[in-house]
């Protein structure tokens, strides 16, 4: 028996010990509260009393064992208390320190001021501590303020705007040579989209992530969700932003959008800035999300749709200023090449945006599409009847291509370059066949509308054989260009011979009107005798020398005022105006050998 009171004294003078040590590094703690030194002190005397009441029980005989078994467990406890005191003071040192130079450390302390603040508010037998459960509350609303400010440091530190040279390189090459110029980029990437391989760009490096990833854990476990929702948002929106200025998008209000002419818009940078957008930046915003918010019970998507929200939405009302905007044939090419680029991300945008809170940017995107499809098709059909109205009087006095004529060549030409757009724009629900047919059929009715302008312009002409040589220049104008250019692929090969036949009929034309009056000077019915008769035979031809002679006069006058005339009349292809000539010469020669062999 006196071996175990030796033993419990040396138990009670060791938790005395403990507790005094414990009061004075309290009464030094930053944390220190009246309290919580109270509730040491109480501590203190609860132990004295204990040993008060063991040492008469020892004197006496020997106290029964289930005695000696009672002091035993509240030793433990108070062991245990006090254990749980030494935890507080150890955490408190790393919480103060905060989560930047040791974050796992960090994250270890709250797990473990968690674990003392459930010992002591699980046992109701603890009353005396609650200076300690005030202490571990403000310990644990300190470490989410420190964890929540190195969430913020480091979101603002790695949120950056993307220099465009960067987003330029995720791009295939084929289509990174495209940023910059002038080229058709809708159509080019209309035809790209399948095959190309983009690179996602490294927005914020990739060693960071595991940082963010825990730090945003334990932000949600702590149960600041909004807090982690809304620090992440506002660094991954504003560098979002920055990116697309340096990229030519400028904020702005939405009253300003709908100011916007888009005749003043860059719709060659939209373009570029829509899809390295869609592509390259929000295939990165979404890799930056799902990595820091990967197995984290958090909403990605709605996080994701803050993000990208306001900068998606300003890029796509400025297509819809122009898919609003008069119907005007100035403004098709921008039309086809915003519907070409816009088609082309549907999939991606059915991926990027995928989920609820995504829906609204989904819809957006899918309407512009539908609403640039309209528009092209509108303007399409429109073209055809101011092409057959243009009324410009304009003659040009030598025959020679309209400028109506080049300008519209160049407008074909300018639509034919978005060809494989426009096959998608009038595709039918049917087979491709029908498709270009479709196509086709309009681009037919719009150069039936042109040629039908070209007759009016002709029977502007007083002159009958410089209204077929005008004719004549502008359709073999337009035929030529057909054949070298795209458009002979949906004309075809039909509509070219069609239109060289009217070519040749027009030169015939030119060739019955312009020399009608000069063969009839040459041909001479005799009345009588051998119709070849030789020059000294003129008598007996019936035709008198005086007739004769007015002929060659008339002959030469005529000949004379046609070529004063058509000398400045122009047949500007040169292989036509030749083919011309020898044509005229295969018919004017020989009736004029003919006759000078019978006159001359």
């Amino acid at each position: 028996m006196d071996q175990t009171g030796s033993g419990l004294d040396k138990r009670m003078e060791a938790l005395s010990l403990q507790a005094s040590a414990l009061r004075e590094a309290l009464q030094r703690s930053e944390e220190n509260t009246d309290s919580a030194v109270a509730a040491l002190d109480s501590f203190d005397r609860h132990i004295s009393a204990i040993d008060a009441s063991f040492r008469p029980a020892q004197v006496r005989a020997q106290a029964s064992t289930m005695a000696n078994e009672n002091i035993d467990r509240t030793i433990e406890a108070a062991e245990a208390i006090l254990a749980q005191f030494e935890i507080v003071r150890r955490a408190e040192a790393v919480i103060l320190r905060g989560p930047h130079e040791d974050l796992k450390s960090f994250q270890e302390a709250v797990d473990l001021l968690k674990g003392v603040f459930h010992f002591f508010s699980s046992n109701k037998n603890f009353k005396s501590c609650e200076g300690v459960l005030s202490q571990v509350n403000n310990l644990l609303t300190k470490s989410k303020l420190k964890i929540e400010e190195e969430f913020r440091q480091l979101m603002s530190t790695y949120s950056k705007a993307s220099e465009p040279a960067l987003l330029f390189d995720c791009l295939p090459k084929s289509l990174s040579a495209l940023e910059g110029t002038s080229q058709s980029v809708g159509e080019q990437l209309s035809k790209s989209f399948e095959s190309a391989t983009y690179r996602t760009p490294i927005l914020i490096p990739p060693r960071i992530f595991p940082l963010l990833h825990d730090i945003a854990h334990q932000l949600v476990q702590d149960g600041n969700q909004q807090s982690c929702y809304r620090i992440y948002r506002d660094a991954r929106s504003s560098a979002l932003e920055l990116s697309l200025q340096k990229l030519g998008i400028e904020k702005l209000t939405e009253d300003k959008i709908q100011q916007l002419e888009p005749s003043n818009m860059k719709i060659g940078t939209w373009t570029h800035i829509m899809h390295i957008t869609v592509k390259v930046l929000l295939a990165g915003e979404r890799k930056i999300c799902d990595h820091i918010f990967d197995g984290i019970t958090f909403n990605k998507d709605q996080c994701f749709a803050e993000v990208a929200g306001s900068s998606v939405m300003t890029l796509l009302s400025f297509g819809d200023v122009v898919a609003k905007s008069k119907r005007s044939h100035e403004n098709l090419f921008l039309l086809l090449e915003m519907y070409g680029l816009m088609h082309g991300l549907q999939s991606d945008v059915e991926v990027t945006f995928q989920g609820n809170f995504c829906s609204g940017m989904r819809e957006a995107a899918l309407n512009l599409t539908k609403s640039l499809a309209q528009a092209a098709q509108e303007t399409l059909l429109d073209l055809e009847v101011a092409v057959e109205k243009e009324n410009s009087k304009t003659i040009i006095q030598n025959g020679n291509i309209h400028p109506f004529t080049i300008e519209m060549m160049n407008y074909v030409k300018g639509l034919f370059d978005y060809q494989s757009t426009l096959k998608i724009l009038f595709q039918q629900p049917e087979s491709g066949s029908e498709t270009e047919s479709q196509l086709a059929i309009t681009t037919m009715k719009i150069m039936q509308a042109f040629l039908n302008n070209l007759n009016g312009k002709s029977k502007l002409y007083k002159d009958p054989a410089l209204s077929h040589i005008f004719l004549m220049n502008n359709l073999h104008y337009i035929v030529t260009f057909v054949r070298r250019s795209e458009s002979n692929d949906i004309l075809g090969g039909d509509w070219i011979q069609r239109h060289r036949k009217i070519v040749q009929q027009n030169a015939n034309q030119y060739k019955r009107v312009a020399w009608a009056k000069i063969f009839q000077v040459l041909s001479v019915q005799v009345t009588g005798g051998n119709s070849s008769s030789s020059p000294s035979d003129v008598s007996s031809t019936g035709v008198s020398r005086t007739m004769i002679k007015e002929r060659f006069k008339s002959f030469n006058m005529q000949f004379e005022e046609l070529h004063a005339k058509q000398s400045q009349w122009t047949i500007p292809d040169q292989e036509l105006r030749d083919e011309l000539r020898l044509a005229m010469a295969e018919v004017l020669l020989p009736a004029y050998r003919s006759f000078i062999s019978r006159f001359g």
